[in-house]
């Protein structure tokens, strides 16, 4: 089943809330997270026009609800992009914590739906289910919490949850609450996306193999007379030139070391995630073959879990595959680039004047107050009036 490609796409960036720095693998060039830096990073994100942040969420990074509580209050037009846990939160619960912060942040806030894919993790979180069983207690949950946010009482009896006249008092801006993302590569992930999700994501494989995905993902839909959206989560890497970018992308692993990638592919191994299997089959542990498609880098990947491709090139090379990418029906683009203060800058910088975005209004990156000669002092050359906050 095909599906027409979006007119217009949603740029988002991303909070490194587990710690940043120019290079993977080591600690030179590292950055401690602490709430100034994270308020660098959403500041600029608001600023240059992205339409929201993804927030991770794990025993590896600051806890996402808190932090977005936090940064909200200080942006103007940013939406968080914030997870729910099925399994670690009951559902009553995470439905008026998003609609507390979705009235907090006046509608900003996106719901990221993860299941968790790291059997460890999860047995230190208390979770002691199987694959099938986490997708069950997944289902579950959104039944709840979906009618919960459209203000329904609930009684709900299931496998895993139960629950008796719950309700949700204070309800959410969003009329029937935030929209849910989520991502997973498995049946049972797709068959949760095509029955309970609004936009479907996937991490940054080969357009081919996207492709493919999304068609099986669309068809389940359509099955239950539905249309989702479709999101990708990339790495970007560009410069100038596409030597440079390159460079760039040689220099960010110029410190990982054969055992560091051997460490981080094992604990990639014992992970039941059928799309970090697949993240991993890109470069089977090996420095060899990082380039996988035009401009697609999959070097991140070697000691990264989840999200572990890179768009590099030049500014026209990564428009060009964004809008490959948006052919096959994507709208919302998650990046992230080393170091992400930086990084926030540069792509908007280059890339986003090249993009259909649905926000470009928005974006400051088009209106600076120099002449034809750079920097001028004590000239008559007026800023363009700034559109107003909506």
């Amino acid at each position: 089943m095909t599906q027409q490609a979006p007119d217009k796409i949603n740029v988002f960036w991303f909070l490194p809330t587990h710690g940043d720095g120019r290079y993977l693998g080591t600690t030179e060039g590292g950055r401690p997270v602490d709430l100034p830096y994270l308020q660098q990073v959403a500041l600029a994100a608001d600023s240059l026009g992205y339409y929201g942040v993804l927030i991770p969420t794990g025993k590896s990074c600051e806890d996402s609800w808190l932090v977005a509580s936090a940064l909200a209050p200080l942006t103007r037009r940013l939406r968080y992009l914030v997870a729910v846990r099925p399994g670690l939160q009951p559902p009553t619960l995470a439905a008026r914590m998003a609609a507390t912060l979705d009235r907090l942040s006046e509608g900003r806030l996106l719901i990221n739906v993860v299941t968790g894919g790291d059997p460890v993790e999860n047995k230190g979180d208390g979770i002691f289910l199987s694959h099938s069983e986490r997708y069950q207690v997944t289902r579950e949950f959104l039944d709840v919490y979906t009618r919960l946010l459209r203000g329904e009482k609930v009684d709900y009896h299931g496998e895993h949850i139960h629950v008796e006249g719950a309700e949700v008092l204070f309800p959410p801006v969003q009329e029937n609450g935030p929209p849910l993302y989520f991502g997973g590569s498995s049946d049972a992930a797709i068959d949760v996306a095509a029955e309970q999700i609004d936009s479907y994501l996937t991490w940054g494989e080969p357009p081919e193999l996207v492709a493919e995905k999304l068609a099986v993902v669309r068809e389940r839909a359509a099955a239950r007379g539905r249309t989702l959206q479709y999101g990708i989560r990339l790495h970007v890497i560009v410069r100038e030139t596409e030597e440079e970018a390159w460079a760039a992308a040689d220099r960010l692993i110029a410190h990982l070391d054969d055992d560091t990638i051997a460490q981080a592919q094992k604990i990639f191994a014992r992970m039941d995630s059928a799309g970090q299997a697949r993240m991993s089959a890109l470069h089977q542990g090996s420095r060899d073959n990082l380039r996988i498609a035009p401009n697609l880098w999959a070097g991140v990947g070697l000691v990264r879990g989840g999200a572990g491709t890179a768009l590099v090139g030049n500014p026209q090379q990564v428009a060009e595959r964004i809008r490959e990418y948006q052919a096959l029906g994507i709208s919302n683009f998650i990046f992230s680039g080393y170091p992400h203060l930086e990084e926030a800058h540069r792509f908007a910088e280059l890339v986003m004047p090249l993009l259909p975005l649905e926000n470009a209004a928005s974006s400051k990156a088009r209106s600076v107050n120099t002449g034809p000669f750079g920097e001028t002092i004590g000239g008559d050359k007026r800023p363009v009036r700034q559109a107003s906050a909506s």
